[in-house]
């Protein structure tokens, strides 16, 4: 078994930063015990109320809902070719949209001219070029936040600082948008990180549905919640030739949540709720929340909409692009006029996930879970609900421990996202039933692995006492900063298991930049000492059907231990050989941006030393 092991960068760290007393026994114990010794998550009324997300005391205006239709995002064209390949320019601008029939029209950073952004369709092993063009004002659209990275980003300098990821791309590390790789208007100023103006996407991966959202370091969670996300979907000729739903009955979904002002703009939050006791005025103004719940569903743009259906069989590229909050969601008989739902509607039987096809369908026993930036490729048969209304549910409570939490909690709920209206049937039409196979997808084998790593998620507090989130390795469980040296060093061509451990008393969907990695499963994290214990598949849970096939996301319930799988390279003909630098970080885009990422670097196999 395989350690790690490196040294705090900076002795202050250890100075400014105070181990809050959240999921854990003690700093003591934490840092100086490994696996069992730490325990379970603290359960304190405590640990809920520091926790809290947003401004509980702003209200959205109160909106009719489903009266507005579910648009479609549209599909780009490249502008030309680069070298052979499609070359793509998509501009990044401040526009003005209607995302409520009711609501005057809300300021938005959109890409194309949009939100949410064009979707770019490629095809398996066809490279194309796209060049993010930055033509946003100087002055952020919401309140910034100076006091996060403040030490190595230009708060006090002009200029929109973008930088667009696709996210679930195994791509080259010039082009991963990685968070200090921004750039202004017209690349006037950038990032230390920044290497070229044109991205280069190679595409060589399974057809899946990605998607593109900016990634710059420290605003991302302003970027993304002003709208700076789009779907990227590749597709191949297998895939085609499936005989599953295309053109009408093929609809991306992103599912976001949000909160307006009375005059249609968008609201989010600047300061950190105060909690009962709490005489601490300092913390800065703005300032980053810990999370953030909108109290209005919004669903490819559009507040509360509904969905219009013919009784036929739909396929629904879902994605949780909201900033923190998870969807548990199902299919419910809804009567409109007195509110009321009845019945479980058709089930979404799932076809593919974050990183492509499942090996075969599978049918969503109960809810569907999705994490902040999962997806869900799933095929929905109307043909039993002609007529009929059916209502897009959600169960999960903002503060989400997974399915065995589930219950009330003080943060925004929000269970209605969309209505779907089924058309009467015209005539009797018999589904299109679904292959028994879609893809091959090759197991990783256990005996393969050549490095295993023990990954903590930890809770801290800042310097102005603000809830702070960070990973950490078995050495050094409180976590470290994002700029502390590497900790993780794969070696092109090796096999991992990451070993994601989590000390918090929330959920979190951890994601990992270029690779694709399969879930062998979860335990107890008081189960799993990693220097003594080895990984018994037999005894975990085994990963929830919504887990199998490729993932880049994964989420980690509190006191659990999830481990994960990755090669590093191309594998039995799939992904590509990639070295270079990379993030990895919970996607709850408030706590990436306040401390919870962390770079990782692939390294050639001809690299000597490491910090292994």
């Amino acid at each position: 078994m395989v350690g790690d092991k490196a040294g705090r960068s900076r002795n202050g760290v250890a100075r400014r930063r105070v181990l809050a007393a959240v999921g854990l026994t003690g700093a003591a114990t934490l840092a100086g015990c490994a696996g069992k010794s730490i325990g379970a998550p603290v359960a304190a009324k405590e640990r809920e109320a520091t926790e809290r997300a947003s401004d509980v005391t702003h209200t959205s205006p109160d909106l009719e809902r489903w009266v507005d239709e579910v648009p479609r995002p549209g599909v780009i064209e490249p502008s030309g070719t680069k070298d052979g390949q499609p070359h793509y320019e998509v501009e990044m601008a401040e526009i003005e949209q209607k995302l409520h029939r009711d609501l005057p029209p809300t300021t938005l950073w959109g890409y194309g001219g949009q939100f949410p952004g064009p979707t770019i369709e490629a095809e398996q092993g066809e490279p194309i070029y796209v060049r993010w063009q930055n033509h946003l004002p100087d002055e952020h659209l919401l309140p910034e936040d100076p006091t996060i990275h403040g030490d190595i980003i230009p708060y006090d300098e002009p200029g929109a600082r973008v930088v667009p990821h696709l996210h679930g791309g195994n791509v080259e590390h010039e082009s991963d948008g990685k968070p200090q790789a921004w750039f202004t208007r017209d690349f006037e100023q950038t990032g230390p990180d920044f290497e070229k103006k044109d991205y280069y996407y190679a595409n060589d991966q399974p057809p899946a549905t990605l998607w593109y959202h900016d990634h710059s370091l420290g605003i991302t969670r302003l970027n993304v919640y002003a709208g700076l996300a789009g779907f990227y979907l590749l597709r191949n000729d297998h895939e085609r030739e499936l005989d599953l739903p295309t053109g009408d009955n093929e609809i991306p979904l992103v599912l976001q949540d949000r909160s307006f002002n009375e005059d249609g703009s968008l609201y989010y939050p600047t300061d950190v709720p105060a909690t009962e006791g709490d005489e601490n005025d300092s913390h800065p103004d703005p300032s980053i929340v810990p999370q953030f719940y909108g109290d209005t569903s919004t669903v490819n743009g559009k507040a509360w909409p509904r969905l219009s259906v013919d009784p036929e069989q739909y396929r629904f590229r879902l994605l949780n692009g909201a900033n923190s909050r998870y969807y548990n969601l199902k299919l419910l008989e809804y009567d409109e006029k007195s509110g009321e739902t009845g019945d479980a509607g058709p089930p979404f039987v799932q076809i593919g996930n974050d990183g492509g096809l499942l090996s075969e369908p599978v049918e969503t026993a109960d809810r569907l879970e999705l994490g902040s930036s999962q997806r869900a490729d799933v095929v929905v048969d109307f043909s039993e609900y002609a007529g009929e209304t059916l209502l897009l549910h959600n169960n999960a409570p903002a503060k989400y421990r997974g399915t065995s939490g589930i219950g009330p909690d003080d943060a925004e709920p929000l269970p209605e996202v969309m209505l779907i209206d089924v058309a009467a049937a015209e005539s009797k039409q018999e589904p299109t039933q679904l292959p028994d196979e879609l893809t091959q997808v090759p197991d990783i084998p256990m005996e393969s692995v050549d490095t295993e790593r023990f990954l903590t998620l930890a809770r801290q507090t800042d310097e102005y006492d603000r809830p702070l989130y960070a990973l950490g390795t078995r050495n050094e469980k409180t976590g470290y900063e994002l700029t502390d040296p590497v900790t993780e060093t794969p070696t092109l061509g090796d096999t991992e298991i990451w070993s994601l451990a989590n000390f918090t008393g929330m959920s979190h969907p951890m994601h990992l930049h270029l690779v694709h990695f399969q879930v062998l499963g979860r335990q107890s994290a008081a189960d799993y000492d990693p220097a003594e214990d080895d990984i018994d598949l037999d005894a975990l849970d085994a990963p929830e059907s919504y887990e199998l096939g490729w993932n880049d996301v994964v989420t980690v319930d509190p006191g659990n231990v999830v481990h994960v799988i990755a090669h590093f390279g191309e594998f039995k003909g799939l992904f590509s050989d990639q070295t270079g630098d990379y993030m990895w970080h919970c996607h709850m885009i408030e706590h990436e941006d306040h401390d919870m990422m962390r770079p990782f670097k692939v390294r050639s196999p001809d690299d000597e030393g490491g910090s292994e």
